[in-house]
């Protein structure tokens, strides 16, 4: 008996199965395990580290360049990349801090007439005494000893003031080794790495908050000149980025330090492939399976949902992954959402895989968060983004028709003209919005993709991350537009059959 409950364990491993996914009840502790928490800081270190899904943007990161600005849409996952980087380093040894936005909200105070250099002179000066306090802090230094008072004048260099406090830590018998190890490496390579994640959690837009983030990336810059040893890694949001790069014209010395993050569909796929594998107590290799197509990659999923989509509409009978990259905006929050809520109504209706009925029952609700999402998070920048976005809502015309979502360039510009009789829109830099400026600011906030229907029936979609130009005044590339699938249902609720107005996507 003994030899066959062997033997049938080594066959679902084989196929891609282990004992676990057999229990498998959409429990939240398994929903978590599965899929992973939508904020990338809130998940247990171990099962992070253990799927984590290192795509190309990675390496750009991940680095001994000095300074390096890592740009993103909300809900892309550049927490989660600056996590790994910093786990990396600390299990190497390597001086690493992570400044969150409370540590660094009293520095640089900006007035309207104050001056450029004076604020990034702030930001230097506050950023050098907060680094110092954090390591006081990390290695439990008390500011009473003399080398210490010595280290935190303002007249000795930064990289000395560390050097100071580090040299006397492996004389104390009650720190810990691995901090011992920290210091030992500092002193011999002088190498500290400072995460500066989530500045956009008190972004409000102003002119001053602009000019605080533009300050701050110049002192960053000036600090790792004057200090090579000296590594940061700020996170921004690509909104917070847009405004401050268009509005500063000091900030195109750091343009060659920004990295974007994206995803594409496929390392989408791999990405949660990895995570279900992982969970079920599979290893697998994401070079691997970034190597094949996306319909083996999918078969990765098929333990815990339907390998196919069979309610009604273009969807019919078409593989699950369709379906689920083709409503998320290339982010990985996105999927997560997705999921974990396909996974909760599997639970409610006591099914052991996430089939049709369950994907059906939250769609509109996924849709509606996403709207919000979306608002909340461009709220700043267009305060009556919110009117802008549900006026794109179908008229009773369009809603007779298949591709009520679809619009040339003309038509488009049409409906928002129409939109725009309830009023203008101004953006937060008080300038009145035209009819192209907002066609261009809902393709930059994904809310609408570009497409081009091509001879052979592919359809070529663009993202603003693909082609920033498409958008631009007085400049056609003959691509029509569409509101994104992850919006329908909120500015469609009533439609019984959304799924005939979505086109296939385009994977592999």
């Amino acid at each position: 008996m003994k030899t066959m409950v062997n033997f049938c364990n080594v066959f679902l491993k084989m196929k891609g199965w282990s004992q676990m996914s057999a229990n498998i009840t959409f429990t939240e502790d398994q929903i978590m395990g599965l899929f992973g928490e939508l904020a990338a800081e809130d998940e247990n270190i171990e099962r992070f580290k253990s799927s984590f899904f290192k795509n190309a943007t990675y390496e750009k990161i991940h680095n001994d360049r000095p300074l390096r600005i890592l740009v993103a849409h909300k809900g892309v996952g550049k927490s989660a990349l600056f996590r790994m980087s910093y786990e990396e380093n600390v299990a190497n040894n390597i001086l690493s801090l992570w400044i969150r936005p409370n540590d660094i909200a009293d520095l640089c105070k900006v007035s309207d007439a104050e001056s450029s250099l004076s604020l990034i002179e702030k930001w230097k000066d506050g950023l050098n005494s907060r680094i110092i306090e954090l390591i006081m802090r990390q290695f439990q230094v008390n500011t009473t000893p003399a080398p210490v008072s010595v280290a935190i004048q303002k007249s000795v260099n930064l990289m000395d003031k560390i050097t100071t406090i580090l040299k006397g830590i492996n004389e104390k018998v009650d720190i810990e080794k691995s901090k011992q190890l920290i210091a030992k490496k500092y002193i011999a390579n002088h190498k500290v790495v400072i995460y500066i994640d989530d500045l956009d959690r008190a972004w409000e837009g102003t002119i001053n908050n602009i000019k605080r983030i533009a300050a701050l990336l110049n002192a960053v810059r000036d600090l790792t000149n004057e200090s090579p040893c000296l590594h940061f890694r700020i996170s921004l949001r690509s909104d917070v980025y847009f405004l401050v790069r268009t509005a500063d014209e000091s900030t195109d010395k750091i343009e060659g330090n920004v990295i974007w993050l994206s995803w594409t569909e496929h390392e989408l796929l791999v990405f949660l492939a990895k995570r279900v594998q992982s969970y079920l107590g599979i290893k697998v290799s994401e070079n691997a399976l970034l190597k094949k197509p996306q319909f083996e990659i999918a078969k990765n999923l098929y333990p815990i949902m339907d390998s196919h989509f069979m309610g009604e509409g273009k969807w019919n009978n078409k593989p699950i992954h369709y379906i689920l990259l083709s409503l998320t905006r290339r982010r990985p929050r996105d999927l997560i959402s997705l999921c974990t809520q396909g996974a909760r109504e599997a639970r409610d209706n006591r099914h052991s895989k996430i089939m049709t009925g369950d994907w059906e029952a939250i769609f509109s609700r996924y849709s509606q968060n996403r709207l919000q999402d979306t608002i909340n998070e461009h709220r700043y920048e267009l305060p009556e983004i919110r009117r802008l976005l549900l006026g794109m809502k179908p008229s009773h015309e369009q809603k007779k028709l298949s591709g009520s979502h679809k619009y040339t360039e003309d038509q488009l510009i049409r409906k928002i003209s129409g939109i725009m009789q309830d009023g203008k829109f101004v953006f937060s830099n008080g300038e009145t919005a035209t009819e192209k400026e907002l066609l261009t600011f809902m393709y930059k906030i994904n809310f609408l993709v570009a497409r081009k229907d091509m001879p052979d029936g592919y359809i070529d979609r663009k993202y603003f991350e693909d082609n920033n130009y498409l958008s631009i005044e007085h400049i056609e590339f003959g691509y029509e537009w569409e509101v994104h699938p992850a919006f329908r249902w909120a500015l469609f609720p009533e439609a019984r059959d959304i799924f005939c107005s979505i086109d296939l996507p385009t994977l592999v």
